[in-house]
């Protein structure tokens, strides 16, 4: 009786394992059988923004809202903090990120990336008052420069191994950040592209893109929770598509390469 007892946990236990593979699996299904796509965006301009009418717009919400199109679901946006979307991923609040994160090998041991769907860089945007009289990137490279970025970013890690030797003050927010740069409380920010170009472009009193070229290059991917193949499997197919037919170029070009949109 006793073996028996132990039998059947032994059968619970696999069964209720076997149960949560399938939801793991089942994402995908779920999209299609609801119609209803969660996805995972962090206010990040120009990739997520908010428009004069109060409405979520930028290049990964037209590229969001043309996916759930095609899958022939309605997007449900949720707006995320830059640092808890993996979380929020693996927590199930959400299908999918699509939120320009970059492809690393370390994100990749907690989630799955799809093909790169964009690129991009990182830039340096500097308050000109702090930097004016500076001749050249070494200088901001010592203790009592402050050097910011948003936290849990490639920025800051890029910001953390080139300025080595300065304060390095994150951020949560961009928001925060661009305006710890224009207030003159850093001396410099490290922020994906077009982010510094367009802050020089708005305020060029205030701050000035002392580099030609970008500190880094990187790809950026959409992201599903481990395991979930069918849902990868789309989401490449979908990618590959598009970027084919040029549609993402154009949308990429549209939001990074130029200020049309400023308008809305």
């Amino acid at each position: 009786m006793k073996q028996l007892k132990h039998f059947f946990h032994f059968v619970i236990i696999a069964l209720l394992i076997s149960l949560a593979g399938v939801s793991q699996a089942n994402t995908f299904e779920q999209v299609l059988k609801t119609g209803t796509i969660r996805i995972g965006v962090s206010l990040f301009e120009p990739w997520a923004i908010k428009n004069k009418d109060g409405e979520l717009d930028g290049f990964e919400i037209q590229i969001a809202k043309q996916l759930a199109k095609d899958l022939g679901a309605k997007p449900e946006f949720k707006v995320v903090e830059w640092e808890n979307l993996i979380d929020a991923l693996e927590s199930k609040e959400i299908d999918v990120v699509i939120a320009g994160m970059a492809i690393t090998p370390e994100r990749a041991l907690r989630i799955n990336f799809s093909n790169p769907y964009a690129s991009s860089g990182i830039s340096l945007a500097a308050c000109i008052s702090q930097t004016e009289d500076m001749q050249s990137l070494d200088e901001l490279n010592n203790p009592k420069v402050t050097i910011g970025a948003v936290s849990n970013t490639v920025s800051e890690k890029l910001a953390e191994q080139v300025f080595s030797k300065a304060k390095i003050k994150s951020f949560v927010k961009s928001e925060d950040a661009i305006n710890a740069v224009l207030e003159g409380e850093i001396h410099a920010l490290v922020e994906s592209s077009p982010g510094p170009k367009l802050l020089a472009m708005k305020y060029p009193e205030q701050v000035d893109v002392p580099l030609s070229k970008p500190l880094l290059s990187y790809k950026t991917g959409m992201a599903v929770n481990r395991g979930e193949q069918d849902f990868l499997n789309y989401l490449n197919a979908w990618i590959t598509a598009r970027d084919a037919e040029g549609w993402l170029p154009a949308k990429h070009k549209y939001w990074f390469e130029s200020l049309e949109w400023k308008k809305d």
